[in-house]
């Protein structure tokens, strides 16, 4: 790769119009079993913006993984295969039911390195979520491409996580990874396909959505907290799957929370912290 290639995609820019409709609203409900009435004018659960102004690359574009093809707003990295690494989010004011939304995202960086498993590369996205003309939103996105899954490569062994004084069990059903792909309009095919998963990505399941991870903490911190946290950040650790369920996990860290999601006899799959 050529990475002062790469480097010219630094400040791309990009503008996308939504709008919340109470249908989007009550199907990202439906999906995280949340309760409540969502009609219009109502606040809208936290992190539903990662459902709003999504890529509509057409179906026959789709790459063979079921990501839209690369080059557009997106540099156009060769390593195959393409996860998040993590983010922050800031609310700054709730989006309500019915909002007209413009997402403005800007490429801040790409970094080549190099890790245990070969060459990476981090491409960090801010985006600016606005609404009746005032910010709502703000969110920087770490993505992470990463070389091709070596099968002769042996398992890195990683301590189990331990148990948060507040823990919660969900279960990784195929249903909620479908719900959640289908919401966010996110094709990626280790989140539905079970046999591409395995065969060409070469993991022993489907892989549960590090937005969605993100998205089941955020609540959890707001139900242990009481109230919606004004900021929220998170970094994958190590990836979770559909074979068998994970926990939520909370500690209370003076005025903020730190959060975990864990396989239950695995290690940790995300870590969070949450602040008001």
């Amino acid at each position: 790769m050529d990475t002062i290639d790469l480097k010219a995609w630094i400040d791309r820019t990009e503008t996308v119009r939504d709008v919340l409709s109470p249908r989007l609203a009550g199907q990202f409900a439906a999906t995280l079993d949340l309760e409540g009435e969502l009609a219009e004018g109502t606040v809208a659960p936290a992190m539903i913006h990662l459902c709003l102004a999504q890529e509509t690359a057409a179906t026959t574009a789709l790459a063979a993984d079921g990501h839209p093809p690369r080059g557009g707003f997106l540099p156009p990295v060769t390593l195959p295969r393409r996860m998040w690494a993590g983010g922050e989010v800031t609310f700054l004011v709730p989006l309500r039911v019915g909002d007209a939304v413009t997402r403005r995202s800007t490429i801040k960086d790409v970094a080549m390195k190099e890790g245990r498993s070969g060459p990476l590369c981090f491409v960090t996205v801010e985006h600016e979520f606005e609404s009746g003309g005032q910010a709502v939103v703000l969110e920087r996105q770490d993505i992470v491409y990463r070389a091709a899954a070596n099968a002769g490569s042996p398992a890195e062994v990683s301590e189990v996580a331990p148990e948060g004084r507040h823990r919660e069990i969900v279960t990784a059903s195929r249903s909620l990874l479908f719900r959640y792909s289908a919401v966010t309009f996110n094709a990626h095919r280790i989140h539905y396909d079970v046999a591409y998963a395995r065969e060409h990505e070469g993991y022993p399941g489907l892989v549960v959505h590090g937005p969605l991870q993100a998205t089941l903490l955020c609540h959890y911190a707001e139900r242990v907290w009481g109230s919606a946290p004004r900021q929220f950040a998170f970094r994958s650790v190590s990836p979770i799957f559909d074979t068998e369920d994970f926990s939520l996990n909370t500690e209370q860290d003076g005025d903020r929370l730190r959060l975990w999601t864990a396989r239950l006899g695995g290690p940790i799959g995300m870590q969070a912290t949450a602040s008001w």
